[in-house]
């Protein structure tokens, strides 16, 4: 029998990364092993475009599965996009974390090849951290339109951000 090696946490990079300065690459690593271990996020083809201290942006291909009867992407996908990329942000400034609550505006039909989702934080707190996310949909290269917008309340699950207030 052999022994997998142990996931890297998202929470985990953050916490290495808490010092004088970040490391990109092991964030860039522990974004990717989260999606290695999420099944939702494998199926979703979820990709990491950028990561840093409080953002991320995300990337997902339109499959013929992720749209609606119109064509468009369906709803949830863009709620999906939208609530990763702002726990994930959430995640690169106080390590493990889960969406409490959010509030998505779904400004047009997300049609095209691809979506991409820029999560921010806004707030860093003790026990929460208030973030948002801007969702893109791609119909041709070069051509980005807004599709929905996000505000996100995200429950810290492990250890506060040094110096959070709230």
């Amino acid at each position: 029998m052999t022994t997998e090696p142990a996931p890297i946490r998202l929470a985990d990079a953050a916490r290495v990364a808490a010092g004088a300065a970040f490391d990109f690459t092991d964030l860039f690593a522990a974004t990717r092993q989260v999606i290695a271990i999420s099944p939702f996020a494998r199926w979703m083809g979820t990709e990491v475009a950028d990561v840093a201290p409080g953002r991320v942006v995300l990337r997902v291909p339109l499959r013929p599965e992720h749209r609606q009867h119109h064509g468009s992407a369906h709803g949830s996908v863009l709620g999906y996009m939208a609530d990763t990329a702002c726990s994930w942000a959430a995640a690169t400034v106080v390590g493990d974390v889960v969406t409490s609550e959010f509030k998505i505006h779904l400004l047009a039909p997300a049609r095209g090849s691809s979506l991409e989702a820029v999560g921010e934080v806004v707030r860093v707190g003790r026990r929460q951290v208030v973030a948002r996310a801007d969702v893109y949909a791609f119909a041709a290269p070069g051509e980005r339109e807004h599709v929905a917008t996000a505000l996100a309340t995200i429950a810290v699950l492990g250890q506060p951000a040094h110096g959070a207030d709230a």
